[in-house]
């Protein structure tokens, strides 16, 4: 298989659905002219024409508006809100319309819209452009959440998300476009709530999702070499979550460790922790540890933003410590 980027995964899924499906369009700040903030669409304009990759207005709750309109009248609308702290402005119409149509109509009405936005911090970005809330999201019932962590979780599970007859939150870690990884030419899926154990191992699970998984990954093999076994989990998505594959992890090593970007507090890392002491208490040799980043705005300058993000030898130090 070629090795490929991130951004060059999603590229390819989005092309994929804008050729073989007539009912697909782009819609987004600067996604047309511009070629994407991040350059994911670049290039789409030109190929795809105007009314298949529509540039709009900065008025967030306008663009998830209009996308919802247009997946209730029978089109696949894709919306880019660029980064997940503008899709605040979109939360009125992502939660009280998008989640909740197709109950509210008894199943008459579908929602068939996906809704890209880049999220996580290491970037440099500020505090108002580095959140993590994907657990805000997958909070909502009517809502599938999904965030990769590999290009080849990027591609397949976005189409997966195109399959899908109601609203799917698909975040991209901002600091993953760059990530080079084996992704097939031809087209595929990766199914939701199903967990990809990255990494075999006896002693610990460490849990993580998003860019998180690759501090996972890393404490992984440095531990490795210090005798230790870390089993690495990649959630792929928060909503629906595979509660199965994480417990039967949690079984086999019988400890477990949950890494995340978000603040800790009322963090998707906490609902995880809760999952394995009710459901594996008797299965732990320790209690559940949650790493996550600190309970403050992101700073700017890059070294504090690292010291406010998880990283790997605290992984290891918890590791250790545990077992």
């Amino acid at each position: 298989m070629p090795e490929i980027t991130y951004r060059e995964a999603i590229r390819q899924a989005l092309r994929y659905q804008l050729q073989n499906d007539e009912r697909v369009f782009l819609m987004g700040e600067d996604i047309g002219a511009y070629g994407g903030s991040y350059a994911v669409t670049k290039g789409f304009l030109e190929e795809f024409g105007p009314k298949r990759v529509k540039d709009t207005p900065i008025a967030e709750s306008v663009i998830a508006g209009a996308g919802i309109g247009a997946a209730m009248a029978g089109l696949k609308p894709m919306v880019e809100l660029m980064t997940i702290n503008f899709s605040l402005l979109a939360i009125d119409q992502i939660v009280n319309n998008a989640s909740k149509l197709h109950y509210m109509s008894n199943g008459q009405i579908n929602v068939p819209l996906v809704i890209r936005m880049a999220g996580g911090a290491g970037s440099q970005l500020g505090a108002q452009h580095s959140h993590s809330l994907e657990s805000w999201y997958a909070h909502v019932p009517g809502l599938k959440v999904a965030c990769p962590a590999t290009p080849y979780d990027a591609k397949g599970l976005l189409m997966t998300a195109f399959d899908d007859e109601n609203p799917v939150i698909f975040i991209e870690h901002t600091a993953l476009y760059t990530l080079k990884g084996e992704v097939p030419d031809e087209p595929y899926r990766v199914a939701f709530g199903k967990v990809d154990v990255m990494r075999e191992g006896t002693d610990v699970t460490i849990i993580g999702y998003g860019g998180s998984v690759w501090q996972c990954f890393r404490a992984a093999k440095t531990l490795e070499t210090e005798g230790v076994s870390a089993e690495v989990l990649n959630l792929r998505t928060l909503n629906p979550l595979d509660t199965d594959g994480i417990l039967a992890s949690v079984r086999k090593t019988n400890r477990a460790i949950v890494v995340e970007d978000d603040w800790e507090f009322g963090g998707f890392g906490g609902e995880i922790a809760a999952l394995i002491q009710e459901h594996a208490f008797d299965d732990l040799d320790a209690p559940v540890l949650r790493i996550a980043g600190a309970d403050i705005p992101m700073p700017y300058n890059g070294r504090l933003e690292q010291a406010a993000l998880p990283q790997e030898a605290e992984i290891v130090r918890a590791v250790k410590e545990m077992v």
